[in-house]
């Protein structure tokens, strides 16, 4: 049995200046755009191995929930999956196609806290997105696919970011 969180993300080309460091007495100079046009992560991840899967989709919706479903269900193929989520209205949906091998568990209402996925968002966008102007939609998905392969490698590193202490305490061993 795996478990596993779950989460969506926009990434878009309106910037979002962050701080950053500079040089006593040197105010650094950050680009802006306001360009709507966004591709939306997902994401569903392991506390206590790492393990990270993800993909980009145009959008986000039931359909595109059940491609993700199905492509973490085949990813995961020989293990039960349970899937800790939010309340999200296409996490619901009647036609929602479901895996054989996985169970959706809903999070309550309001608690993004719970979801370590959070965590992973903030990290992508600290680190590969902040200060950053992007030409072009292909541009910005080509840096969003960069930061999520970077992360999928790095077990230790999405372990460390998402491990909570009441999440590693769950046993796995369902008998």
């Amino acid at each position: 049995m795996r478990l596993m969180f779950e989460d969506e993300a926009r990434f878009g080309r309106i910037s979002d200046p962050r701080r950053c460091w500079a040089p006593p007495g040197i105010r650094p100079e950050v680009n802006t755009q306001l360009v709507r046009e966004y591709e939306y992560a997902f994401a569903a991840l392991c506390p206590h191995d790492g393990t990270l899967e993800t993909l980009v989709l145009p959008s986000v919706n039931t359909e595109a929930m059940g491609v993700f479903l199905a492509e973490v269900s085949q990813r995961h193929a020989h293990e039960f999956i349970l899937m800790v989520l939010d309340g999200a209205g296409w996490h619901r949906a009647k036609r929602l196609q479901m895996p054989s091998n996985m169970r959706l568990i809903p999070l309550p209402p309001w608690s993004p806290p719970l979801n370590p996925v959070e965590h992973l968002w903030d990290e992508v966008r600290e680190k590969w997105f902040a200060n950053r102007v992007f030409n072009s939609m292909n541009a910005l998905e080509e840096q969003l696919v960069t930061a999520l392969t970077t992360l999928e490698a790095d077990l230790p590193r999405v372990a460390s970011l998402t491990g909570f202490d009441w999440i590693r305490s769950i046993p796995l061993n369902a008998n």
